[in-house]
């Protein structure tokens, strides 16, 4: 019999794996007050055949575990099998294979929540989609839900120095191709040689050079008494007493639930490819295995309730990409796109045209950054992520930071609703003022109370974003139009409407934080990319990050292309709102405004949604839907950000203020300080670093200068007409 690497064990014909005691090698080391054990090893070997595990640009070795016997069967008749490995999102540093309902009719066996780095694992379904689960770190398989169990029935015995690699690549490139085939005798020989070479290096950079194997301590088990449920074959297994007279974990036919089983004090991360072939257990603990829990039910003590709730979910509407570019690109080319030729009359017209292109890049760096840590994290929102990291200080100031923005926006949506509808109302019937209850609609506060309740309230009702692709397709060809007609009636502007162009104006003006400012309120879509991510049909960051790429680049496009049109025509006259500086009498420039206010109506609820979604995730956390919250809190929100809207038409510096600090916050604070404190460091985290000291720098100064505004008065009329 040898001592050491699975690799190196061998068969004796006819001797099952309980026939004879096992020898486990302890070996004590100084290292803190932990020691080392090597993995048990017995005379028998499993017949199933060594897997070649190919994924991306690696190979690993694994064999399966005998404590899984029907998963195994069921997984080779699968052989070869070709997938697609994508991140995890619930769950930490993992990987997995989405199944779907595929049924494979098991139940639990071997089954666990906190897998280890380079175990594999099938969830059979039930609650959640039925899943593989490849790890590379430290897991906590769940769901939306809460904690799961799945079956361990694979381990990667050869290549685990790569598991972390190919886990970084999957997070950071998307998904990648996975075959698993039954290996080869030479490649299954080779991984065998390998793994002896690397046990006998571990050993001897961990002995220190002061430990012999005179000094090892050979602990022989004792006689085989009851038979108890095998584990894994490289951890040690302490035999517990059984917890009831029920059949073992892997006869149990539930499939209703994972069972209570008992499980192993493990290492939830490879710190090192040695740790592939021991276990780290602590020396003085009371071995005392915890038992698997799904997640405290919420939705009622009835296994119908659970099961519809997840079928509720599964069944819910899901994006394809061309919906989520839709939904994307809206939340971006909304209200901002039409400051962008007075961010370049503040910063001028060279320093405007590279920031606008820095600050977009920035800007499609970080809302990736937001669903990086919210996998590396394992929570499902941008609220959840910042708390895991800086725990209750963080999630106010995230909370704040979205909802300050996203409520902001209502509210201005509101006010650009009434500026510009009845404008155009009453320019195309002169008499609309005098028609009984239609009159109304020439009217500023009537139009927004209106439009408001009759658009905006009802498409902000639904629950998923999904579902506001139409609309959101709707308001790009708005936008469309807009930019149309800024780009087209310029040319026709009168000499005296246009302005001048001085040195300053071309090159470098004074303004740039100023433009920075209006160019970052623009382009914050932050508060809205889980959603968006979320809402499509496959979640992956390869598709996300083309999702992202696109809206990004022709919303950068469509900016450059305002503001050049804007600037160039209007010069030093160039307004905030540049559609002001057009003539009223202009029928395309009032097409143009109608479908800002248009615009505004589709816009105004996707800014709901987030409202909502920070506060039910800050007051009811991980509860299920509630259909009374979801009325309340809708109507709530939408009310009131109408309501502040017909009391003032210009919220001026303060405004300013809200929008200028939770802009910086949340696209160039909070996203990469939260990868700062995720990963350990790389190039990587020095760019979020440096990231992060330009949105305090940018955040400061326009704190300064709104200050500045509120005490020299400078937030323009708030008379409204």
């Amino acid at each position: 019999m040898k001592i050491g690497s699975g690799a190196d064990e061998e068969w004796e014909s006819g001797k099952s794996e309980f026939d004879l005691p096992a020898i486990t090698r302890i070996i004590l080391r100084p290292r803190s007050s932990h020691f080392i054990v090597q993995e048990t090893t017995t005379i028998s070997k499993m017949s199933q055949p060594t897997i070649l595990i190919t994924a991306g640009p690696y190979q690993f070795l694994a064999e399966f575990e005998s404590a899984a016997p029907k998963t195994v069967q069921k997984f080779l008749t699968l052989l070869p099998y070709r997938q697609k490995l994508i991140h995890v999102r619930w769950s930490g540093e993992g990987m997995w294979i989405p199944l779907g309902d595929t049924d494979f009719g098991l139940s639990y066996e071997n089954h666990t929540s906190h897998p280890a780095a380079g175990h594999i694992l099938l969830y059979p379904g039930g609650i959640s989609e039925t899943e593989i689960l490849f790890c590379y770190g430290g897991v906590a398989f769940a769901s939306k839900m809460g904690s799961l169990a799945a079956n361990h029935f694979l381990t990667v015995t050869c290549g685990g120095e790569n598991l972390r690699p190919l886990g970084e690549k999957v997070l950071w490139e998307g998904a990648q191709d996975v075959v698993f085939e039954v290996a080869s005798e030479d490649i299954r020989r080779n991984g065998e040689s390998e793994e002896s070479h690397n046990a006998e290096e571990d050993r001897g950079l961990l002995a220190d050079q002061d430990v012999s194997d005179d000094e090892d301590i050979i602990v022989h088990a004792g006689q085989e008494q009851t038979p108890h449920t095998p584990r894994t074959p490289n951890r040690v297994r302490f035999d517990l007493p059984p917890l009831s007279d029920a059949s073992p974990a892997h006869e149990h036919n539930n499939d209703d639930g994972p069972p209570p089983y008992d499980d192993v004090t493990r290492s939830p991360t490879t710190a090192h490819p040695s740790a592939r072939t021991q276990q780290f257990t602590p020396l003085l603990t009371g071995i005392e295995a915890p038992s698997v829990t799904v997640a405290s039910n919420p939705w009622g003590s009835n296994d119908d309730d659970i099961d519809s709730w997840a079928e509720r979910e599964r069944s819910r509407p899901k994006s394809n990409l061309r919906n989520a570019f839709m939904n994307m690109a809206n939340s971006i080319i909304g209200a901002g796109i039409i400051g962008q030729p007075y961010a370049f009359r503040q910063a001028g017209l060279l320093t405007g045209v590279i920031l606008l292109i820095c600050l977009t890049i920035t800007v499609d760096w970080t809302i990736r950054l937001i669903v990086i840590n919210s996998k590396l994290s394992g929570r499902d929102s941008f609220q959840g992520t910042v708390e895991f990291c800086f725990g209750k200080t963080g999630l106010i100031a995230i909370s704040v930071a979205q909802w300050a923005f996203a409520f902001g926006g209502m509210i201005a949506f509101c006010i650009i609703v009434g500026d510009s509808i009845p404008h155009v109302l009453t320019a195309v019937w002169p008499g609309l003022r005098e028609v009984p209850v239609l009159g109304l609609l020439a009217d500023r506060r009537g139009c927004i109370v209106v439009f408001v309740l009759g658009i905006s309230y009802p498409l902000s009702l639904y629950r998923d974003i999904a579902k506001l692709a139409k609309a959101s397709t709707l308001a790009l060809i708005s936008m469309v139009i807009i930019l149309f007609t800024v780009v087209t009636q310029g040319f026709m502007v009168p000499a005296e409407s246009r302005g001048t162009f001085s040195r300053p104006l071309l090159t470098i003006n004074d303004g740039i934080f100023q433009a920075i400012g209006v160019i970052s309120f623009a382009f914050v879509c932050h508060h809205n990319s889980l959603l968006i991510y979320g809402s499509l049909q496959t979640p992956t960051i390869d598709r996300f990050s083309r999702v992202t790429h696109y809206s990004t680049s022709i919303s950068m496009l469509a900016c450059l292309l305002m503001a050049l049109s804007g600037f160039l025509t209007f010069g030093s006259l160039t307004l905030g709102n540049v559609l002001n500086n057009f003539s009223s009498s202009n029928p395309l420039v009032n097409l143009a405004r109608l479908c800002f206010g248009l615009n505004m109506l589709t816009t105004l609820p996707l800014e709901s949604f987030v409202c909502r979604e920070v506060m039910l995730n800050y007051w009811f956390p991980g509860d299920p839907f509630n259909m009374h919250l979801h009325l309340i809190f809708t109507s709530a929100l939408v009310v009131t950000a109408m309501g502040i809207s017909l009391m003032t038409c210009d919220l001026g510096a303060v405004f300013e203020l809200i929008g200028a600090t939770s802009a910086c916050a949340l696209a160039y604070i909070l996203p990469p300080l939260c990868y700062i404190r995720l990963s350990s460091r790389s190039w990587r985290t020095a760019m979020a670093a440096a990231c992060v000291a330009f949105g305090g720098v940018v955040m400061g100064i326009s704190l300064l200068q709104a200050v500045g505004k509120i005490i020299r008065n400078e937030g323009g009329n708030t008379q409204c007409a």
